[in-house]
């Protein structure tokens, strides 16, 4: 009896084990999901899928859906799962029809033997499939066959639904075109992410990317502008109508109908952007006649401010092209909206406009600004008409809104709240959180990008809705979108880099209830779905691994302090100095880091042994002249001081961000800058540091000569250097070294540093300084 109680006790614990084996239990820290769900809980066991497992569905018009799962499994399983309306005891996965469930919302139950996903609409079931596949092995999405892999999903109980009713992104075609395969892709990432809205703009000055079969040249012509590439964005010259036009690109109307189908099996509306009444010199580029002057234009290949080439408010003819081509729109895109622009307009043309004076006097407009809403008004009603709701830019809040305008809020909040006062619909996007062109980490390691910043914490620090709003104007609140405009990203690869991982905070704080938000736990998440990330292909960025040090001198004792730190919390650091190599055996970071001599600093992120992110390379010098007295013949400008007086001798050094406060500027005035080294000292070399960047009148200097005394009243020049001007599409900064023969006994040292003199776009050269070395 005894033999046979130690048997079955055998017996049952190797069952229980098995059993464990099969499936495997999973704890809230294995799960990885963005956005996170309303409602979630976790219960022993789990799903296991295999070649035997089906997909149960309600109907054939969800069957589509159905290849969020199956295209997947083809390529990573070896086998797509069996589609079935039929019921099965077991091993299924199912669909469920819950006309209780809001449209957006679903239900999911996972279980041992079964897994049930409930929704109202397409809509909730394309987000259950999405949240079924994050909880997934992140080896689903591999392109090619994983072996020895258990394809399980954790036994969790979801009720979710989103936040807010608009969740969206906008992508800029127009300044630089990305073909439809990419768009597509794109809409797929998406999806994954519960974003619900593709905002195309399609029209902008540099390019017209949309087919209107009844303005051929729109494309012909608006579509396709001069190869600048090799220049910084603004710093491009004009071109001429008659120049070549090779750079450019755009889609067919058969391109966008396939780009909006494939839209709506995903979950994505995509609304087109037809700018108006400004950002439309590709359209008068084609159509002379669309402007007030009537003059032919080029397209141009970048920048331009301000923007006056705009569309004639006085002609009729104007009104007649654009409901031609809202027409030939509306016939592609079945949404709801259309979004008309209506931003940045400079009304310069329509003040000398004997059309637009005309329709001011006759409409009993008050001025440009009436007219503007006019013409709003006038498009609205058109768009009205047929159906359509109109979207603007926060500037159609000027001169008066269209009754029935949504707006979008871009420079801040408060045109959204503004607007919402007056009753309308809001959809916030401002600078401040969600222009996703802007820098996402230091500019010494970032590709080129609009001159602001836009970290992946301030993106989840975004609320749609403010404190100060009524409850009213809450309910005006849509939601929230980010923008990727596209001066800067001249291809997909870049394109990617800028959006992820950031549209990943966008997608949970616009779908996830606000109690849920914690960036602590967000960032532990958005960590591990960068492995899914990495598999998928998406070049994203680890700007939010890079080191962010903090250096102060103390001036009277020369000692440096560095503070270390990165935007995620909690992270290793570990640092080396002087020729020790960084690696995972270096010092880990805990305090504050003291140098009062030369050094070599490099620091990173690690985990698990390998560096996560940029490597922080800084050099700090000390040389003859840190902290001496320094006297300026011009004072540096107003806004760009750095350090003031002993700015350019206290060892810190600038960013390739001019704006960080480290730069010295001047424009207009070379500098003339004279150092008192306090005692008679030994010299033979002074280093310059300066910074260019052309799309903001940043030029390296073309000129610098040192000048030396040894009784503070006479100097002789020691020596000179002159360079010329050469191209630079980024942000560059570069040590200018003047050596001469040994010079002894010298007392003062004055640097005069001579800006650009002709500025190729015009207009004066600013110059920007930091750390004069004295060697």
């Amino acid at each position: 009896m005894k033999l046979v109680k130690i048997l079955l006790c055998s017996f049952v614990l190797l069952m229980i084990g098995c059993g464990e084996k099969e499936n495997p239990s999973f704890t809230k820290e294995d799960l990885v999901l963005i956005p996170e769900p309303q409602s979630i809980e976790i219960n022993n066991g789990s799903f296991r899928v295999n070649t035997e497992t089906k997909l149960i569905i309600p109907g054939d018009s969800i069957k589509p859906l159905t290849n969020i799962l199956n295209d997947l499994f083809e390529k990573s399983a070896g086998f797509q799962m069996a589609v079935s309306n039929e019921s099965a005891e077991d091993n299924f996965i199912q669909l469920k029809k819950n006309t209780e469930l809001a449209e957006e919302a679903y239900e999911l139950s996972v279980a041992t033997n079964q897994v049930l996903l409930e929704a109202s609409s397409r809509l909730g079931f394309v987000y259950g499939l999405e949240t079924i596949r994050q909880l997934l092995p992140k080896e689903i999405e591999s392109a090619s066959k994983i072996s020895e892999i258990d394809w399980l999903i954790p036994n969790v109980e979801i009720s979710d639904a989103p936040q807010y009713s608009y969740r969206g992104n906008m992508l800029d075609v127009s300044r630089h075109f990305f073909g439809k395969d990419y768009i597509k892709k794109h809409i797929d990432r998406m999806a994954f992410l519960k974003l619900n809205t593709l905002h195309f703009h399609l029209v902008d000055d540099q390019g017209w990317r949309i087919e209107i079969k009844k303005y051929p040249k729109l494309t012909e012509v608006g579509g396709f502008r001069v190869d600048q590439e090799d220049t910084h964005w603004n710093a491009r010259t004009e071109n001429e109508p008659e120049d070549e036009a090779t750079y450019g690109g755009f889609y067919t109307q058969e391109d966008i109908k396939e780009i909006v189908a494939y839209a709506r099996e995903k979950g994505i509306r995509i609304i087109p952007e037809i700018e108006m009444p400004a950002h439309v010199m590709s359209a008068i580029a084609a159509y002379p006649w669309l402007s007030c002057t009537g003059e032919p234009i080029a397209v141009p290949s970048g920048g331009v401010w301000p923007i006056t080439s705009i569309y004639c408010a006085g002609k009729e003819s104007t009104f007649e092209f654009l409901e031609d081509v809202l027409t030939e729109v509306m016939e592609l895109f079945p949404g709801e909206y259309i979004h008309v622009g209506g931003d940045e307009a400079t009304k310069t043309n329509w003040e000398s406009c004997p059309d637009c004076q005309r329709r001011i006097r006759e409409e009993g407009l008050a001025d440009e600004h009436e007219l503007q809403s006019y013409f709003m008004k006038r498009i609205e009603k058109f768009l009205n008409k047929n159906g359509r709701t109109l979207i603007g830019w926060d500037e159609i809040l000027e001169g008066g809104l269209p009754e029935e305008a949504t707006v979008m809020s871009w420079r801040g909040f408060e045109g959204g709240w503004e607007a919402s006062k007056q009753g309308h619909d809001v959809i916030m996007t401002p600078t401040s959180h969600l222009y996703f062109d802007y820098f996402q980490g230091s500019p010494d390691h970032e590709p080129v990008a609009f001159n602001a910043f836009t970290p992946l914490n301030r993106v989840y620090e975004f609320r749609p809705v403010l404190d100060s709003m009524t409850a009213e104007q809450k309910n005006h609140v849509l939601g929230g979108q980010a923008n990727l405009w596209s001066e800067y990203v001249p291809n997909e690869e870049h394109s990617e880099y800028m959006l992820f991982p950031r549209l990943a905070a966008l997608a949970e704080v616009v779908w996830t209830p606000e109690n849920k938000l914690h960036w602590q736990d967000f960032s532990v998440r958005i960590q591990k779905m960068m492995e899914r990330f990495d598999i998928m292909g998406i070049n994203y960025a680890r700007s939010a691994y890079a080191i962010q040090p903090d250096s102060e001198i103390n001036l009277e004792t020369g000692e440096v302090t560095i503070e270390l730190k990165a935007e995620f919390p909690d992270v290793e650091i570990r640092y080396g100095m002087n020729d020790s190599e960084l690696s995972a055996n270096s010092n880990i970071y805990k305090e504050p880091i003291k140098i009062n001599s030369n050094s070599h600093l490099k620091a990173a992120v690690f985990k698990n042994g390998e560096i996560m992110g940029p490597i922080l390379d800084k050099d700090f010098q000390f040389h003859k002249a840190v902290a001496k007295p320094v006297t300026y013949k011009y004072s540096y400008n107003d806004n760009y001081k750095g350090g003031e007086e002993k700015g350019l001798v206290d060892v810190l050094r600038g960013s390739k961000y001019f704006k960080d406060g480290r730069w010295q500027g001047w424009i207009n005035n070379p500098a003339i800058i004279t150092i008192n080294l306090e005692e008679p000292t030994e010299i033979n070399e002074v280093v310059v540091g300066s910074l260019e960047e052309q799309g903001t009148g940043i030029y390296f200097p073309q000129k610098i000569k040192v000048e030396v005394s040894k009784d503070g009243k006479t100097f002789e020049k020691a020596g000179e250097i002159t360079r010329e001007f050469q191209n630079n599409t980024s942000a560059k900064i570069e040590n200018f070294r003047i050596g001469f023969d040994t010079q002894n006994n010298i007392e003062l040292v004055r640097v005069t540093v001579e800006p650009l003199e002709h500025n190729p776009k015009g207009g004066g050269s600013w110059l920007f300084l930091d750390e004069i070395q004295v060697k």
